[in-house]
């Protein structure tokens, strides 16, 4: 009987340890992608090309994905994961909402490449409006390459009719990628599993309240991009 109980409190503890590697690995993962995503803003900031602060002060919203994969033969693909934040009134940043872009396309192209992808968003109730549904660059809203250089006035000499402008980086430089046709879409899935709670975008970016490190770095990084 001695040896039974002791059997089944090593079987209990092996079992505590299973689930919690499990949630851990789990919260791994998307720390992951938020603390890619706070890079990619870095490395953007540290470009000769970079975006320039004065977009980044009328921004509202900003989507970042790291390694979107654009590749094709003939017909064409993109497919990437990242983050979406909108700004609040008060100045401050929400909390990351999960999303996923896939986009196809039809024309001469070969190969496969990895890029590092920023959509700057004008107005925080595009992206609150995804709620736990989708929308299609190009065709449910506008976009167009953004200006680039840290001296560029984007409030006063830049045409700004978009209501997204993108920023796309492959191999350490701005390289231009055709968005048009691209869907964005919640990733509920990987925010449930984040939070913890099923909350859909609109209400995770009414919130500030994560305190998580890597949260708490991503928010860093863009309080910092528009000084």
């Amino acid at each position: 009987m001695k040896s039974f109980r002791i059997s089944l409190i090593y079987l209990t503890l092996a079992a505590s340890c299973f689930l919690f590697s499990s949630a851990k690995g789990q919260s791994t993962k998307e720390d992951d992608k938020i603390e890619a995503s706070a890079k990619v803003l870095k490395d953007f900031t540290e470009m000769k090309e970079s975006i320039p602060a004065q977009m980044l002060k009328i921004t509202e919203g900003i989507i970042v994905v790291p390694k979107l994969i654009n590749a094709g033969f003939v017909l064409g693909g993109k497919r990437g994961k990242g983050i979406a934040m909108v700004k609040m009134e008060d100045g401050t940043w929400s909390d990351p909402v999960f999303v996923t872009i896939t986009g196809g396309s039809v024309g001469f192209q070969a190969g496969i490449q990895s890029i590092d992808l920023v959509l700057v968003f004008k107005s925080r109730e595009t992206l609150q409006n995804i709620g736990t549904g989708s929308f299609t660059l190009g065709g449910d809203i506008s976009v167009t390459a953004g200006p680039v250089g840290r001296s560029s006035s984007a409030s006063t000499d830049y045409k700004m009719e978009a209501e997204v402008y993108s920023y796309s980086r492959s191999k350490g430089l701005f390289a231009g990628i055709s968005l048009g046709g691209s869907a964005i879409s919640v990733d509920q899935k990987t925010n449930n599993e984040f939070y913890g709670d099923d909350d859909d975008a609109k209400e995770l970016f009414s919130k500030s309240d994560n305190t998580s490190s890597s949260v708490a770095d991503l928010k860093k990084v863009l309080n910092g991009m528009d000084d």
